[in-house]
């Protein structure tokens, strides 16, 4: 077990804080787009954010079954510590994956900062802070959820929104570029997608009325590829689902700020897009407000978008479709998955975005009705001025940015399920640059409340539910043990067979999760990680649990030798 703590006053050299440097072995100077192609073949490692390009948190390792899980224990513990100037214990949250390559780990924290440890031991090897200015304007935590690897590199983005390559040998900076506008409320929290000599990166910040972008960056040198806005201004396609005053779309959100999937048979890019700005008050932004609560699928190689489907037009209900979108096949069909905030499970063709079916996956949804050829119906939405309306699911939607999981083998979708509702009161406010633009006065129930790992096979159809008295908001991994993961709010760890959804052993990690964990080995021998650290937008998700204890810590768990 390694335990490091770092003064937060340390010295700040350009715009990194280097307290403690070390070298890791090159382990990634061998890293391509070829091998990230074909990542699931090499299941030791984690080597991109979802495991692979297809989003399916999906691990060959088999080591862990359903019959020797009950044996698993710690056998290492990272403790980050709360520095920094802008990490208080109500706004950060350890919600990141880590990547994991040839013994190495690389993980991201809160307000810039970033380790590289050893992988079976928890010995850090270096680490890296950036100079976060303490007054950035964030929505919703001081939060990061990944990184890239590739080419003896490592990538990441920070809250006031740059993106950095960090030599992956020593820690030290190789370059530097800014990706958003932070006087205007823009920030970064996703992993960066290394597709083929490029990186893919998206924008944060709808929440304080800023234009939504996907951007692509050279690999090498850090130049400027493409820029994707999906919101689009006159003239564009999609425009005219906006008022034509000339302000709205400026300012219209649908931000992509978490890593989307690829695929490179049809050379697109996945990208789910958030809410419109401002939240909940439409009068503002009348028309179905194109690209919000979408997925885009986006040409790579030139940032075009060739297709669309909108999940929520028009949103009055803070129904982000940043989810993953999970790419899979059936029956010889290209299809993507995505479980919406919206409370629905849309299965689209990939290649063209054309619906194939839609099934609610929550028990109480009543906002509207989406019919089964995807037609919107709203029915309950905060539409005059002062009046609460109260509507399921809340804001943190039936999921939150938490990812599922899908196991090809049983033809599986694990979804971490928040069955819990809101009461939300329109306000109009005026827009101002860089200040929060939300439309309603929120506040979520603190009880009347449910969650679930649900498990649904392609179709649609539940096949099993393993339910928690709280609302889940954690991601799911699964693996070709028969295992699903998935942490709790209230701190347990726990494995569940991914065939029934019984559960076979549990770990209380002494503060809630609201992260994603992953797997890997070392010389034969499996790993699970989880990074546990409750906080960020609690009030969106559990309100309740806003006092509960807060944890910095990266756990890592193995059978016994």
């Amino acid at each position: 077990m390694t335990i490091e703590y770092v003064d937060a006053g340390d010295a700040i050299d350009h715009g990194a804080l280097s307290a403690v440097s070390g070298t890791a072995p090159g382990v990634t100077d061998n890293i391509n787009y070829e091998r990230i192609l074909d990542a699931r073949a090499e299941s030791h490692n984690w080597i991109t954010y979802y495991g692979a390009y297809d989003g399916q948190r999906y691990s060959l390792l088999d080591q862990i079954t359903t019959d020797n899980v009950k044996r698993l224990g710690p056998v290492w513990m990272f403790q980050a510590g709360t520095a920094g100037q802008i990490a208080g214990a109500s706004t950060y949250a350890f919600e990141a994956c880590p990547l994991v390559v040839d013994g190495v780990m690389f993980v991201t924290g809160w307000d810039g900062w970033f380790w590289a440890l050893d992988a079976t031991t928890g010995e850090q090897l270096w680490r890296y802070k950036h100079a976060v200015p303490f007054d950035v304007s964030l929505c919703c935590g001081n939060v990061n959820r990944g990184c890239a690897v590739a080419h003896g590199r490592v990538y990441f983005v920070t809250p006031n929104a740059h993106l950095l390559a960090l030599d992956a040998r020593t820690g030290e900076k190789v370059w530097d570029q800014t990706i958003g506008d932070v006087r205007a409320g823009e920030s970064a929290s996703l992993a960066p997608l290394v597709v083929k000599d490029t990186l893919i990166t998206g924008s944060a910040g709808g929440e304080f009325g800023v234009r939504g972008h996907i951007d692509c960056w050279d690999l090498e040198t850090g130049a400027h590829r493409w820029r994707c806005y999906t919101v689009p201004k006159p003239g564009e396609p999609g425009s005219e689902t906006w008022p034509d005053d000339g302000e709205a779309w400026a300012r219209g959100g649908a931000n992509h700020w978490i890593t989307g999937t690829y695929d490179p048979d049809t050379n697109l890019y996945y990208a789910g897009t958030g809410n419109p700005a401002p939240d909940f008050d439409g009068a503002v932004r009348e028309g179905d407000n194109l690209y919000t609560d979408s997925v885009v699928a986006v040409d790579v190689d030139t940032g075009e978008i060739k297709w669309h489907y909108q999940f929520t037009p028009h949103d009055l209900w803070d129904y982000d479709s940043t989810m993953e979108m999970t790419l899979f096949e059936r029956d010889g069909k290209k299809l993507l998955g995505h479980f919406d905030k919206n409370g629905y499970f849309f299965v689209l063709d990939r290649t063209n975005g054309e619906l194939q079916h839609v099934t609610p996956f929550v028990d109480r949804i009543d906002w509207g009705t989406i019919t089964r050829d995807g037609k919107v119906i709203p029915r309950k939405y905060p539409d005059k001025e002062g009046e609460p309306v109260h509507f399921y699911p809340g804001p943190a939607g039936a999921k939150e940015w938490t990812h599922a999981a899908y196991n090809p083998t049983h033809d599986l979708f694990y979804v971490p399920v928040a069955d819990v509702g809101a009461t939300a009161t329109r306000r109009r406010r005026e827009f101002k640059e860089g200040m929060p633009y939300w439309g309603a006065a929120v506040q979520v129930d603190i009880d009347d409340m449910a969650g679930s790992i649900s498990a649904f096979n392609s179709k649609g159809e539940e096949v099993w539910r393993w339910r928690n008295p709280h609302p889940m908001a954690s991601s799911v991994l699964t693996t070709a043990g028969d295992l699903v993961f998935a942490g709790t709010p209230t701190g347990e760890f726990l494995a569940l067979d991914a065939r029934t959804g019984e559960e076979l052993w549990k770990f209380q990690c002494g503060s809630g999760h609201h992260g994603s964990p992953m797997t890997y080995s070392v010389d034969g021998k499996q790993y699970v990680a989880v990074p546990v650290g409750w906080g960020g937008w609690l009030e969106g998700i559990i309100p309740g649990m806003l006092g509960a204890g807060h944890g910095s810590a990266l756990i890592v768990f193995a059978l016994p030798d």
